[in-house]
């Protein structure tokens, strides 16, 4: 790609706010000195720091312009796959890699039963990250922290830099099974489309919303039991 075309993936917006001094502290944290110079182990550092740095949680996550905002997901400490992908997104433009944010509708068996009676089934409005490394893009998911699947009895999903990262296996002793399955794909945005990532939560999770932010009164972690 041509730099004017990876000039959008890199510069700081209302939503990809890396350019803040909470983002850039949390980058400056999280990047390992050895990794000084290297962008990919520079990235893979990012991507640890956001998917086990901060609790993914459905519950109660803050849906406005504000709260989608890096720096909020940040000072927050936990969101579900909107928020993370947003906090990734910004931390590594931070580091001068390009971004964006890619949407789908997914089936997605990290749910307890309470959840995908609020979502109404088991098919999910998803975010993810796509970086450009090595001269392509790459997919990255660091949203399900490892305490998370723990829980869930699943492993995380991982991200080297090399490969992309967005399909979590069963189980350890059912690799070949999907965890998460692709509907359909919304397409890869320079910034966070808000009234599109809205309605489209509207549409398919209109019991899930409490005005500009879901439901309150539960938690992932504890409804985990109830999966098992």
């Amino acid at each position: 790609m041509s730099d004017d075309e990876m000039t959008p993936c890199l510069r700081a917006t209302e939503f990809l706010d890396h350019e803040s001094p909470r983002i850039r502290e949390f980058v400056a944290r999280s990047v390992q000195d050895s990794s000084a110079g290297d962008p990919v182990r520079q990235v893979v550092d990012l991507y640890y720091a956001v998917r086990d740095g901060l609790f993914y949680e459905v519950y109660g996550a803050d849906l406005s312009r504000t709260g989608l905002s890096a720096s909020s997901v940040l000072a927050a400490g936990q969101g579900f796959c909107l928020h993370k992908s947003v906090l990734f997104a910004a931390a590594v433009r931070a580091v001068g890699v390009p971004s964006r944010l890619v949407y789908a509708d997914v089936r997605n068996h990290l749910a307890s039963d309470r959840l995908k009676e609020l979502i109404g089934g088991d098919v999910f409005f998803h975010s993810l990250t796509s970086v450009y490394l090595g001269g392509r893009w790459l997919r990255a998911t660091p949203v399900f922290n490892e305490l998370l699947c723990r829980l869930y009895g699943m492993p995380a999903l991982d991200f080297d830099g090399v490969t992309d990262s967005q399909y979590h296996p069963y189980d350890s002793s059912q690799e070949t099974s999907a965890q998460m399955e692709f509907l359909k794909e919304h397409g890869e945005f320079d910034d966070l489309p808000y009234e599109f990532v809205m309605s489209s939560m509207r549409l398919l999770h209109p019991r899930f919303l409490d005005g500009l932010s879901t439901v309150a009164g539960g938690s992932l972690a504890t409804e985990a039991n109830s999966h098992a």
